[in-house]
């Protein structure tokens, strides 16, 4: 069996699609830092479409690992070249693969930083890009304010020229392309946070501040920070995606990805020095994102927390399983319908009902095999982005808020660490010490949870909420998840009538 590499792509099966291009030729224009299973199925994949179409050969990816987990990736796809096996995983059980081509090295800043500053001040990196998550952009929760105090980032603004973190080896390279009067290169973040670009230029042009206020306002005012909204459900690779790919396509990979069939990719079209053509390969390249990550993050994300700690609660480990209980999506589209859509501006071009319904479909794609344990994971980054806005904003207007209070209270009962079963939850969360701790006291003190200003600010204050929320909590924890649901259902089904 062929292991993957440049020298055994025109050995593979036939049923593999393998790079129409010459890899020789490709040269490095993007950095990205972040290199994960989201990445592989998404920006490099479009890279990889524009080559096949000869296009975008200067465009080539050099990936960066700033985490001490990232080595392992490095070592993975360094042995294979830096090509990796995308599959898609249809619904119907079909399987469609293709090797991505568009990396050509992968450097492991720890081991060695300045290769990795150097890299990016070579004046051939345009775009350094990032897939971080929510967390990796260091600012508090509530205040959004950059946390000056963490150690990497102190470590940092005391030596530059040895950074350990991504603000640290990002500014030291613009700082560098600065001083030999090159031209700065766009940062574009590929995060599912709200306005991902703003929040990018608002965290490194303060730890440019931090380090040298003139930097600092160089880099606000040179270097750009394009948003952008992304989208592409791609679990995490499992030990047995690796073994079908052996069995059924006969090729060894050690890090292959899967993926859903839907991708989305709206970018604003706000680049410094090029970009490639991306609206070529089904990128939407517009003016204001906005409309479009609004949509995505209180449709498509609210609810898969919507989904998750009810769907754990009630028994179910997957998110194709949760979606074929007809209660559960009933649930959600009523969330959809009737709290997320209503906080929404219009979207061009985009029929609102249909996306919903399409997300239902995507959720219940039985061949992606998304745990709800990963959806559950580091929720103190997500409902305060996802959900708490939706809240805020029908709480102003006047609007239905009980789901989304139910959903926060759901979180809440999952987070005391046993399921229904008496089971033990393993809680995934950089607040996980705190969040448990709170949830020990949902029956004595329920509102000990929301009143955590730091997630919810002063949501617990409002009565409308407040009611909603202790209402679902006390129904979880004396009827459960599905008679709670069912009484969520109930409901909206009367207010219909």
């Amino acid at each position: 069996m062929p292991a993957l590499s440049n020298a055994t792509l025109t050995r593979l099966d036939p049923r593999i699609a393998v790079p129409r291009y010459d890899r020789q030729a490709l040269t490095p224009g993007i950095v990205h830092i972040g290199v994960g299973g989201f990445h592989r199925a998404h920006q490099a994949m479009y890279l990889d479409e524009l080559m096949n179409r000869g296009e975008a050969l200067d465009w080539g990816i050099v990936g960066v690992g700033v985490m001490p987990g990232d080595r392992r990736m490095q070592e993975a796809l360094a042995a294979q070249d830096h090509l990796y096996t995308l599959v898609v995983k249809h619904p119907n059980g079909e399987r469609e693969p293709r090797v991505i081509g568009a990396m050509l090295d992968y450097l492991f800043a720890p081991d060695d930083p300045e290769a990795a500053i150097e890299r990016m001040a070579d004046p051939a990196i345009r775009i350094v890009s990032l897939t971080v998550t929510e967390g990796g952009y260091n600012f508090h929760p509530v205040s959004g304010e950059f946390d000056l105090g963490n150690p990497d980032v102190r470590h940092d603004l005391d030596h530059p020229q040895v950074p350990r973190s991504t603000f640290g080896l990002v500014v030291e390279a613009l700082a560098r392309r600065r001083e030999r009067g090159l031209a700065p290169f766009t940062i574009m973040s590929c995060d599912n946070i709200q306005g991902n670009g703003e929040v990018a230029r608002r965290m490194f042009t303060a730890f440019a501040r931090a380090r040298d206020p003139a930097l600092g306002q160089w880099l606000e005012t040179e270097v750009a920070f394009p948003n952008a909204m992304v989208d592409r459900i791609t679990p995490v690779s499992q030990p047995a995606d690796i073994e079908e790919l052996a069995r059924e396509f006969g090729v060894e990979d050690a890090w292959p990805v899967v993926c859903e069939p839907f991708t989305q990719w709206v970018l604003e079209d706000h680049f410094v020095s090029g970009r490639p053509s991306f609206e070529q390969v089904g990128v939407q390249v517009v003016e204001d994102v906005e409309p479009y990550e609004l949509m995505k993050l209180r449709l498509l994300n609210a609810s898969h927390q919507a989904l998750c700690y009810f769907g754990y609660l009630a028994g179910y480990r997957y998110a194709h399983e949760a979606c074929r209980d007809p209660l559960l999506v009933d649930f959600l589209l009523g969330y959809m319908r009737h709290e997320g859509s209503p906080t929404l501006a219009p979207v061009p071009g985009v029929d609102l009902e249909q996306y919903r319904l399409t997300l239902i479909e995507r959720f219940a794609n039985p061949e992606i095999k998304d745990t709800l344990a990963r959806l559950c994971a580091e929720s103190s980054d997500r409902i305060p982005k996802w959900l708490v806005p939706v809240i805020r904003e029908q709480l102003a207007t006047g609007g239905e808020i009980h789901r989304s209070a139910a959903v926060v209270a759901s979180w809440a009962r999952y987070a005391e660490g046993i399921d229904e079963q008496g089971q033990p939850i393993a809680v995934v969360d950089r607040l996980k010490d705190e969040l448990m701790a709170l949830a020990a006291a949902n029956r004595t003190q329920p509102t000990a949870f929301i009143e955590n200003r730091e997630l919810f600010g002063d949501l617990a204050e409002h009565e409308r909420f407040r009611e909603a929320y202790l209402a679902a909590l006390e129904s979880l924890h004396e009827r459960g998840a599905r008679a709670t649901l069912e009484t969520l259902v109930g409901e909206q089904a009367q207010g219909a009538e």
